[in-house]
């Protein structure tokens, strides 16, 4: 079946079995920031934005995504000019092993898209469901935090 939905900007037709996941359809089509880790919803490894809210693409029957916008971290940013997001978790360290790393930015984009300034619980609950192993989170929350406050001080 064929399924037509924005990605990163991008108005796309793809073809899709009916009980293929939204993760398998992205990475077969070599979207490989969206990682594979559980496939039950619990990781967080799998996280893209559709239509700006963050799912585990893992869960997702793919042409569930007929007529969404999808964004996963390819779109986020580009290797010239990061988002600042990604630049914020570089420069404080939020990087580890990369695996947890595009679920983290797209839900901490998600938090700040609609919340300019989130609470440091506000953004452990945007965060809650995307595990890493590597950081124990702290550089990754204080990296939200310094991004926050850094988009404010641009309006």
């Amino acid at each position: 079946m064929k399924i037509r939905f924005k990605i990163n900007g991008a108005l796309r037709e793809f073809e899709a079995m009916p009980n293929e996941s939204l993760l398998d359809l992205l990475r077969k089509e070599g979207y490989t920031g969206v990682k594979e880790g559980c496939r039950q919803g619990r990781c967080g490894a799998c996280t893209v934005l559709m239509n700006g809210v963050p799912v585990q693409s893992c869960l997702i029957p793919s042409p569930r995504a007929e007529e969404t916008e999808i964004l996963t971290v390819e779109g986020l940013g580009t290797p010239d000019r990061l988002h600042p997001l990604q630049q914020s978790f570089l420069d404080q360290g939020a990087v580890q092993c990369g695996f947890c790393t595009p679920g983290m930015l797209l839900s901490s984009k998600a938090l700040l898209d609609r919340n300019s300034h989130p609470t440091e619980e506000e953004i452990k609950m945007a965060l809650d469901g995307n595990l890493c192993r590597c950081t124990g989170y702290v550089k990754i929350i204080e990296a939200v935090k310094k991004t926050a406050k850094a988009m404010r001080k641009r309006k």
